[in-house]
């Protein structure tokens, strides 16, 4: 009962943090290591069928989908977000 209770309340957090990204980057890199976790827990768990096997796993799948959440991002480097004086945010070239 307390594994289950530490998994929910990571998951949780991870959810949470993930939310707090600032940049497109920073959230995709978030939701692919929620991802890869998830996955890799799943598949240690399947390999190994122990909780080393998954925690090694859950570990290893979200290194590999922040990895991959992170050069998944579109390159925008062109153009750049302004603010104009009454509040609102407009893109225009750098």
């Amino acid at each position: 009962m307390t594994n289950r209770k530490t998994i929910i309340t990571a998951a949780l957090l991870a959810v949470l943090l993930a939310g707090c990204a600032a940049t497109e980057q920073e959230q995709r890199a978030g939701t692919g290591a929620l991802i890869g976790a998830g996955a890799g827990a799943l598949a240690g768990q399947a390999i190994g069928r122990n909780t080393a096997s998954t925690v090694v796993g859950a570990g290893a799948g979200a290194l590999l989908g922040a990895v991959v959440g992170t050069a998944t991002t579109p390159q925008s480097s062109q153009y750049c977000r302004y603010r104009r004086p009454d509040g609102t945010i407009y893109t225009a070239r750098c």
